[in-house]
């Protein structure tokens, strides 16, 4: 699967590959039949000149990541590998050009969340004599690349490390069903080899000098801290890429960790915990126009949509494209701007170090039981206040604090589910439920306004607003109906009374 990109940037295609150990004395085994695959093509023999980047830390390879500059082969260039799943990478491109020794800014900036400032440096450098065989269905068809690669590296560091190793590789050819990949899996490990425990050749190559990372803690906050960090590291490369739902996933990790926070800011220095949750609703506020947009175009859109043709008069569709994608384009290079802040990199620095010292956190299951309670406690405290108000703005507004109340709770569930298992679970999914419906209140009440200054600027362009009016009024009974769902979801988490684990 190739990614379209604007000229400059990075074309992206998905890998979907699996290595094996191979003893030097064994043949390269022959995967026909398997599946589909039923002939083998001649060989093909490159020689393969890779010089891989880093920090002087190895930061990169911690996180799975690998940044190269490759000579030889069909694909010359630089290569950025960002893991996806166990068998799935994606790859993006770009030509040899520029300096050998100087990584392209494109692909520099899409890693700065992991690099925070640190200079990317040579860190290894790799020999692989390849011979690939390209795996063939009936028709000629080629459905995967079988290589078998004699690997010589060098890596730095301290001190520094050499070796020479075989390695097997099979590579789904694009658009291939990922199935297949099983097949010739056992066919390959039935010759011999060995499924290897290596991501990357850079990784096998460096495992000695790589801090180790992944590994619990024995802290239940630091893991959690640690996991959102990694979303939000995740998804700082998609956002930079305009990839599809990498601003709301990663808004949704920096909610997490803000929550997190401040429902156990007393199993945390407060002073730390505040300053951080403050950083964190910078960053949120800061991406949030984008993810607004996004879901405000969509609903709209699908709104006109779902209406009778004779209903739409004037250009609707025409004026709301214009207005949302004005409002997407500014509310993009407001989130870059964000990602590219030095407040922005002090703040991942110091969630690190958070999720780095365990030690230093009380977490114990007494004190996390007790951060949970209380934030039940304050979403009852939150819905009595919302239904003591009639409809209209202000309640409104203690609807929207009960959602995030709601959100909060449920998210401190899910924090301490190492250690509260399944006793909670039913508690947590009722409370989502209403937190859902809620978001929905919420979003239509946004989009009302919306609607409202979209009707006065056709209004103002001598267009028909009537539209607008018809949508605005159907906006309202939503939200009506919605609030009445909440009622009835609230009754189910009054009726099923508090969860005993929190008493």
């Amino acid at each position: 699967m190739v990614t379209k990109t604007q000229d400059g940037a990075p074309v992206a295609e998905a890998e979907i590959e699996r290595k094996y150990d191979l003893a030097a004395d064994r043949p390269i085994p022959a995967l026909v039949p398997a599946g589909p695959v039923t002939s083998q093509a001649e060989p093909r023999v490159d020689i393969l000149d890779a010089t891989y980047f880093d920090t002087r830390d190895f930061r990169l390879a911690q996180a799975g990541i690998t940044l190269r500059r490759r000579l030889g082969g069909s694909d010359e260039g630089w290569h950025l590998k960002i893991p996806v799943s166990e068998d799935r990478r994606e790859e993006l491109r770009l030509p040899p050009a520029g300096k050998p020794d100087k990584v392209p800014g494109a692909l520099a900036n899409l890693v700065r969340a992991h690099t925070l400032g640190r200079k990317l440096v040579q860190a290894a450098h790799l020999r692989t004599e390849r011979t690939s065989y390209a795996l063939l269905d009936a028709q000629g068809r080629e459905l995967a690349t079988l290589t078998d690669d004699v690997v010589t590296g060098e890596a730095g560091g301290e001190q520094a490390h050499l070796d020479t190793w075989r390695e097997l590789e099979i590579e789904l050819s694009p658009g291939v069903d990922p199935a297949l990949l099983d097949s010739l899996d056992e066919a390959v490990v039935k010759a011999g080899a060995e499924r290897s425990r290596w991501p990357s050749k850079l990784r096998r190559l460096t495992d000695n000098l790589v801090p180790s990372s992944g590994t619990a803690s024995g802290s239940v906050l630091a893991d959690y801290f640690g996991a959102q960090l990694d979303a939000l590291r995740r998804n700082d490369i998609g956002v930079r890429r305009d990839v599809e739902d990498s601003v709301h996933q990663m808004r949704v990790a920096s909610r997490r960790l803000r929550s997190a926070l401040r429902t156990f800011r007393r199993s945390l220095d407060g002073d730390v915990a505040n300053e951080l949750a403050v950083e964190l609703r910078w960053l949120g506020g800061e991406l949030g126009p984008a993810r607004d947009t996004e879901v405000m175009a969509e609903r709209l859109h699908d709104e006109v949509k779902a209406l009778p043709p004779e209903l739409v008069l004037g250009g609707v569709e025409q004026l709301m494209t214009r207005h949302f994608a004005r409002e997407a384009e500014e509310a993009k290079v407001q989130a870059i701007r964000a990602l590219d802040s030095k407040r922005y990199t002090d703040l991942l620095r110091a969630l690190e170090k958070l999720a780095g010292k365990p030690g230093k956190i009380k977490d114990g299951k007494k004190e996390l039981r007790k951060a949970v309670a209380r934030s039940d406690r304050k979403l009852r405290e939150a819905v009595a206040v919302a239904s003591e108000l009639e409809p209209g703005a202000e309640q409104d507004a203690a609807l929207h604090e009960v959602r995030k109340k709601a959100k909060r709770a449920r998210y401190a569930a899910e924090t301490v589910r190492p250690v509260a298992g399944k006793k909670l679970r039913k508690w947590r999914k009722n409370v989502k439920a209403v937190q859902t419906t809620l978001g929905t209140h919420h979003d239509v009440v946004v989009t009302r306004e919306v609607l409202r200054l979209l009707g006065l600027r056709a209004y103002a362009e001598t267009e028909n607003a009537f539209t607008y009016g018809l949508l605005y009024g159907r906006s309202t009974a939503t939200a009506e109906t919605a609030h009445r769902r909440f009622l009835a979801e609230w009754r189910v988490v009054r009726k099923d009374s508090r969860p005993k684990w929190l008493n």
